[in-house]
């Protein structure tokens, strides 16, 4: 059938559950932990230079 893919047509395990590319849970969770990872790397280069005068 055509159309979009419902939640129930997919099975994941393990780490796949959450970061995902078929359903919006996933996908947020991936954006989160990007943008996570960015603002981690800022803050460390940020407290790296403060440091070093």
């Amino acid at each position: 059938m055509a159309g979009p893919k419902t939640n129930a047509q997919f099975h994941f395990t393990s780490i796949k559950k959450y970061f995902n590319s078929f359903t919006v849970t996933g996908r947020m969770n991936c954006v989160l932990a990007t943008y996570g990872g960015i603002a981690l790397m800022v803050l460390y280069i940020k407290v790296l230079k403060k440091h070093q005068l």
